[in-house]
């Protein structure tokens, strides 16, 4: 087999996308796209639509775009504008089975103000509804969490180390939710919980409630956080050694890197424990909410650090070291689902190699490929071309459209037309 086209061997239960369907989605109006296991890149100018089919492929894994604060967005404007509707589907090959996924967004255009002859435009001018099939059957966006795993890879992937805990909240919550789908509902319940006490902190505040009023939802939240911290505190435990190791892959040093868990109520070794431990840290900020309304302790509030050699990454990682921790981070939770799992999930990197060193690259892209179906994006296509050489598949992607071009082995760009 070709270099850079290998599979782990003993490597889990077969996953992957054989064929992608895009109508309306973003700038990509019309697609069909055949894939194979192994690796394909896809390489083009900036803005032309690499992104948006790797995000159409994450989108079937966590059943949201992961780049739209609003979902509205992901309808192609002038579709929208219409009352069209964006599809995203994909056929998922799996050992014994072959699943059909659709995720559908119809446009619904706001009706005419009476107060107004101006007809609404931009996002703001339309909902949408969401619908999702797999095997043409309906489901949920929960249900559908799980059925196809993928790691993605992006650029800003580094916010992992600098940005707020928001981030690296939503890294655990994804990771463990591909894995889990009872911790995605879990995760649901508790969201719910949250949402409604503090509805009900503000009454407590305003005096239009009274404060035994909040006993019914400290239950609940009690135990709705209680069991996703200890989720969290096991799914860490075992996150940590494909860290360590994958540390010392990219870095090629044999420096001490650890994952430090800080949940806002103290971890234990069972729920059980953590409940107790959640009752107290209530207690202590009972006066605290009353005053802002607001829940101050929860797994809403949790973090994790980075640690080298014991020093924070956070705050004092030099140049160099936050990329290859973000690319750890992503290679350990590729790692993760695969041995829970045992299925390797879909790898997309969205134009994350022509930012590395070469020395870099090919850690990881010797890492990666060790998947059964791996999808890149690249604007610098010389240096993926020089590692998979034939051995990979490769589409140019420009004006909207995706088209597969042959290999060159003279080393100019792979020729095909739109």
């Amino acid at each position: 087999m070709a270099r850079g086209c290998y599979f782990r061997e003993g490597m889990d239960r077969v996953a992957y996308i054989s064929r992608l369907s895009l109508t309306n989605f973003r700038n990509l109006v019309e697609l069909e796209l055949d894939l194979a296991p192994g690796v394909s890149v896809f390489f083009g100018a900036n803005a032309q639509g690499k992104t948006t089919l790797l995000e159409a492929i994450y989108l079937l894994a966590i059943a949201r775009s992961y780049r739209a604060e609003n979902e509205r967005e992901v309808v192609n404007f002038q579709s929208a504008a219409e009352g069209g509707q964006a599809l995203v589907g994909g056929i998922v090959e799996k050992d014994e089975e072959r699943l059909a996924v659709y995720v559908g967004y119809q446009s619904v255009p706001h009706g005419p103000d009476p107060q107004s002859t101006e007809r609404a435009t931009g996002t703001k001018g339309y909902t949408v509804r969401k619908e999702i099939r797999v095997s043409r059957v309906r489901r949920t966006a929960t249900e559908l969490v799980g059925m196809v795993n993928s790691v993605l890879f992006t650029a800003d992937d580094i916010q992992l180390v600098f940005g707020p805990p928001a981030g690296r909240r939503r890294y655990l919550d994804i990771l463990i939710s591909q894995a889990d789908n009872q911790y995605l509902k879990g995760l649901q319940r508790y969201q719910r919980v949250v949402q409604q006490r503090n509805q009900l902190l503000r009454l407590v505040r305003d005096g239009r409630a009274g404060a035994d009023e909040l006993e019914f939802w400290n239950g609940e939240l009690v135990r709705e956080g209680a069991w996703l911290t200890w989720k969290r505190h096991e799914a860490m435990k075992t996150l940590y050694p494909w860290c360590a190791q994958r540390h010392r892959d990219l870095s090629g040093l044999n420096e001490d890197f650890r994952l430090e868990y800080h949940p806002s109520v103290r971890s234990a070794e069972d729920a059980d424990a953590i409940e107790t431990n959640f009752r107290e840290t209530l207690a202590a900020v009972q006066t605290k909410e009353r005053a802002t309304a607001v829940t101050a302790a929860g797994p809403h509030r949790d973090d994790f650090s980075l640690l080298i050699d014991g020093i924070d990454m956070g705050t004092f990682a030099s140049r160099g070291q936050p990329r290859t921790i973000a690319l750890t981070l992503r290679l350990a939770e590729a790692a993760y689902l695969s041995a829970v799992r045992q299925e390797a999930p879909i790898i997309l990197l969205d134009d994350v190699l022509s930012e590395m060193d070469s020395s870099r690259r090919l850690r990881v892209m010797e890492q990666v490929t060790q998947y059964q179906q791996v999808l890149i994006t690249s604007t610098d296509l010389e240096p993926v071309r020089d590692f998979f050489g034939p051995g990979a598949s490769y589409f140019r992607v420009g004006e909207g459209k995706v088209c597969p071009v042959a290999y060159q082995p003279d080393g100019s760009h792979p020729v095909g037309t739109y």
